[in-house]
């Protein structure tokens, strides 16, 4: 079976509003496609998520569509804006409810995001693109996600108001340099777990 990647579009805009966010993930997604791997883009502000440390908080709670989708998954990108120097809310609430079912556990005992893989990718204007992808990437690992090297992609505006980047920013050699790596980064290392996958402890040979 291909590999499958989830994009979680973590943008506060909503359904088809123009999104920075999404077209950045559209680069990933062209790489991921000529490497075989399915791909799925969630605009998470599309969901009626409520923040809480249940796996269902009830009210009509959206979560666990999204959170089926995750274990349905090998590869998870999470793609959001930067808004005064940080990632956006959406990515917070993202990340809270997946820290909510870190506790549970696979059929080796281990967490069950053990074996998928974790990527970000950020836009914006002036800074944050590293607290962001720190932020988003050292909670997964902190969960039991595999993460690569080189899997922060983003793309950042000059200080001050501006072009964001649909308008100023898909050509930048840095930014497409840096997704393309993060795309093949996370396949490579997905393709590695779904054949070694991470061994029980005391398990190691």
């Amino acid at each position: 079976m291909p590999l499958k990647a989830l994009y979680l579009n973590t943008s506060l805009k909503k359904g088809g509003e123009t999104s920075n966010t999404r077209a950045l993930i559209g680069k990933s997604i062209e790489w991921m496609k000529q490497e075989n791997v399915d791909t799925e883009v969630l605009r998470v502000a599309d969901f009626h998520i409520i923040p809480g440390m249940s796996p269902d908080m009830g009210n009509g709670d959206e979560w666990p569509r999204i959170m089926d989708k995750v274990m349905q998954s090998d590869i998870i990108i999470m793609g959001t804006p930067i808004w005064n120097g940080e990632k956006s809310s959406l990515a917070s609430v993202v990340m809270e409810r997946l820290y909510a079912q870190s506790g549970e556990t696979n059929e080796k005992g281990q967490a069950i995001y053990y074996n998928k893989v974790f990527g970000s990718l950020v836009t914006g204007n002036e800074d944050g693109a590293k607290a962001a992808g720190r932020s988003i990437l050292f909670g997964m690992i902190n969960i039991g996600f595999t993460v690569p090297p080189n899997v922060n992609a983003y793309w950042v505006g000059e200080a001050g108001p501006g072009p964001s980047y649909i308008e100023a920013g898909q050509e930048s050699e840095f930014t497409k340099t840096n997704t393309k790596m993060m795309t093949y980064n996370v396949i490579h290392f997905a393709r590695m777990l779904r054949k070694n996958p991470i061994p029980a402890e005391g398990n190691l040979m």
